[in-house]
């Protein structure tokens, strides 16, 4: 790896933190990054896992006012994120290489069109949340899955549902997304760094984009909307998603 490699890691880890602290959108920016940087799919892939355990902890720390009011929630279904990410990690470490390459665009595709769908507004009164029921805990559990899996937009499906079954203003349900991916990525990142080819050198300057682009997004959710930047991000993703999946089918 050389120099213009760490430098374009850093960058999409900077860019990668600030987008997944907002929605989830880190895997858009920094899966691609390590593509580019030569690496393979699937251990760019893994590889981007254990960076990302870095915006986990830059965006849970700069949620913290949000988190108030939510522990209770946050101990009964913090089980489920991390047997999901655990989970998702070992489907993907018994997936082909092969088969692999080829579902990325699938899921990358699809991971934009969710990013692009239109939110609805959400009333800023933050109540504190429910008890997590059968349905939103097995809702929980399938993204997470997802999320130990590959994970591109799995923020955006977690903010949604949080956004749904709750009374959350978007900063909120941010910030109990921030916890419950977090966690979940963290899980599959054990398994991974005791098992996949994780590529290390990468990791640095990407988790290190990551814990700052990630500590700052919080502030920006408090403060101006993020729809301009998901659709910007969304559009990438699309275009990204065909020229992967050009090269794969091609």
């Amino acid at each position: 790896m050389d120099w213009p490699d760490v430098g374009l890691l850093l960058v999409a880890g900077i860019l990668g933190g600030l987008t997944g602290s907002i929605a989830g959108l880190a895997s858009v920016a920094t899966y691609p990054a390590l593509l580019l940087a030569g690496l393979p799919p699937v251990a760019a892939n893994v590889t981007n896992t254990v960076s990302l355990v870095f915006n986990g902890i830059g965006s849970v720390l700069g949620s913290r006012p949000e988190l108030e009011g939510q522990g209770g929630w946050l101990l009964r279904i913090v089980p489920a994120a991390a047997f999901g990410g655990v989970a998702g990690a070992l489907l993907l470490l018994s997936t082909p290489a092969e088969g692999f390459e080829k579902l990325v665009p699938v899921l990358l595709g699809g991971s934009a069109v969710v990013i692009l769908l239109p939110r609805r507004s959400v009333p800023a009164h933050p109540d504190r949340r429910p008890r997590a029921g059968l349905l939103e805990s097995a809702a929980i559990l399938a993204i997470c899955v997802y999320g130990g899996y590959f994970g591109a937009a799995a923020g955006v499906l977690l903010l949604a549902l949080l956004l749904t079954t709750g009374s959350d203003t978007l900063a909120h349900a941010n910030a109990g997304k921030n916890v419950v991916l977090g966690v979940a990525n963290s899980a599959a990142a054990v398994v991974f760094a005791m098992a996949a080819p994780v590529h290390w050198l990468a990791v640095v300057p990407l988790g290190a984009g990551c814990l700052l682009g990630s500590r700052l997004g919080p502030v920006v959710v408090r403060h101006a909307p993020a729809g301009p930047l998901r659709v910007l991000i969304g559009l990438a993703g699309l275009a990204l998603a065909v020229r992967l999946g050009v090269d794969a089918y091609g």
